[in-house]
């Protein structure tokens, strides 16, 4: 089960530890340690070329986390995201994504605003362009996390970028489906013209509405793969 807990990462990103953690985390989010595989001290240490001081910590942290679980005569196993803790996320980020969107648009900077009218212009390029899931998943990271700042609450902040980090992977899925890339982009617009317009009531509703119809369209992508299956 997934805690999110506060890592104190703002205080120990110059830290081998940090650093370890952070490499291991996005390893297991991105599928090459899955569910089930067992992590130890000597292997990763011989592997990422440290001692097994920085690796022991990282892995505490990462147990922290809820991504590894130590079992007594297993070592460290690798639990992942679960399918249930998708579903968790989207339906959290249904319910509090959308604040960010209105204090963002109460509170945003010009020069905030500049860079998401940037952000948006790159994505609109790539989803014209065709220019791959990686290019369109790391503009919709850097859209929703500029709404996150701009609302000016770092707990919520750290809470939504977090979730939208260990997703990451159903994120990207989704924008695989076809005619989704397109769809997001003409959400993201409509949120940022709200935002640029000083609605919070109007950027809350299309945000709120953004992140469901995200989860809609990865339930159904979901369910299609499930009787493919079959």
């Amino acid at each position: 089960m997934l805690r999110f807990v506060n890592n104190g990462e703002d205080r120990t990103a110059t830290s081998l530890g940090a650093k370890i953690f952070k490499q291991l985390q996005n390893d297991i989010l991105n599928g090459k340690y899955e569910p089930g595989d067992i992590l130890t001290e000597m292997k990763l240490s011989e592997e990422l070329g440290v001692s097994r001081t920085p690796i022991r910590e990282a892995l505490k942290q990462l147990e922290l986390e809820g991504l590894v679980k130590s079992t007594p005569g297993r070592g460290v196993v690798v639990q992942g995201i679960t399918d249930k803790d998708i579903e968790d996320i989207y339906t959290i980020r249904m319910m509090i994504e959308g604040l960010a969107a209105r204090w963002a648009a109460e509170k945003i900077t010009p020069g905030e605003l500049e860079e998401l009218k940037e952000i948006l212009e790159f994505e609109e390029f790539y989803t014209l362009k065709g220019g791959g899931t990686g290019n369109l998943l790391k503009l919709d990271s850097r859209f929703h996390d500029l709404v996150f700042k701009a609302s000016k609450s770092r707990p919520l902040m750290h809470i939504l970028s977090t979730f939208h980090h260990y997703v990451q992977s159903a994120r990207s899925a989704s924008l695989e489906t076809p005619g989704r890339a397109q769809k997001v982009f003409e959400e993201h617009r409509a949120i940022l013209q709200a935002i640029n317009a000083r609605d919070p009531d109007l950027a809350e509703k299309l945000t709120t509405e953004h992140v469901k119809n995200a989860n809609i369209n990865l339930m159904k992508k979901r369910s299609e793969q499930e009787h493919k299956q079959e």
